[in-house]
């Protein structure tokens, strides 16, 4: 029996029940041991619980840089709006993803400050990532000259505003959202090229 297979066992269970309502006993009997042996492994379910969601986040950035990897032949503009709806998914068929998510939003109390130190650097390196796509794209000649940190993160906050449909609505709410919200930021980004470069009347 390796600690492998009891983390496995506690990410489909923290996953489902949170880390109050998630029990040791029950991730021991999926796994097939009494509930001391995971003493063996983990000092206790806070213990096993952080190793669970390192692994949930390292899980989720792995998937995310092979989305970016599997479509770098689209447009930019396909492959963040493609980004947002595979997440959706992501979240219904992955545990890592909704462990990781719903702690993003609701850390245990007596666990936030470790779990915060999981989440700041994860949404950092999406937003260095989101950057060097965009300047990339610049310099292809895929989007306009714009400010490539702030389209990164007002995209992350984009992806903030809308991913509360995933916790608490439901797939349809998500679509709606982002099929009404996405032409305006994707608009948005052209407007700051036009008021860095603004057009003017008669010029040549």
């Amino acid at each position: 029996m390796t600690a492998d297979s009891i983390r496995n066992a506690a990410l489909f269970h923290f996953a489902k029940d949170g880390y109050e309502g998630a029990s040791l006993r029950a991730i021991a009997d999926e796994v097939g041991i009494k509930k001391p042996s995971i003493y063996a492994h983990f000092s206790g379910k806070e213990d096993l619980f952080m190793h669970t969601l390192v692994h949930a986040f390292h899980e989720v950035q792995r998937h995310t840089l092979e989305y970016f990897r599997d479509h770098a032949h689209l447009p930019l503009e396909e492959r963040l709006r493609g980004l947002l709806a595979w997440f959706e998914q992501e979240y219904q068929d992955h545990a890592s993803a909704r462990l990781m998510l719903r702690n993003c939003y609701y850390p245990p109390p007596e666990l936030y400050s470790q779990v915060m130190d999981l989440v700041y650097p994860f949404l950092d390196g999406m937003e260095r990532t989101l950057s060097r796509l965009l300047q990339r794209a610049i310099r292809e000649g895929d989007v306009p000259p714009v400010p490539a940190e702030q389209v990164a993160i007002a995209y992350m906050t984009f992806l903030d505003g809308i991913t509360v449909e995933i916790i608490y609505g439901s797939s349809r709410r998500y679509k709606r959202r982002l099929d009404a919200a996405w032409p305006i930021f994707w608009n948005g980004i052209h407007s700051l090229n036009e008021k860095a470069h603004p057009i003017v009347p008669g010029g040549d």
